[in-house]
């Protein structure tokens, strides 16, 4: 199965609550701070909610 990489590239300082949640519940909590999950339908659905803010790569 695949993974992504998703790396949180601007900050969630303003942004709205559900954005900063999905953050959070990635593990994403420092600007460049990266981190690997499996590429399943909800983990895909996140990166779709904070596609603005994070830079994702398949590995």
């Amino acid at each position: 199965m695949a993974e992504l990489k998703i790396t949180l590239k601007r900050s969630i300082i303003g942004r709205p609550q559900n954005q900063r949640d999905t953050a959070k519940a990635l593990g994403l909590n420092k600007i460049n701070a990266t981190v690997v999950k499996p590429a399943n339908e909800a983990i895909k659905g996140m990166v779709n909610t904070i596609s603005h803010l994070v830079e994702v790569e398949e590995v």
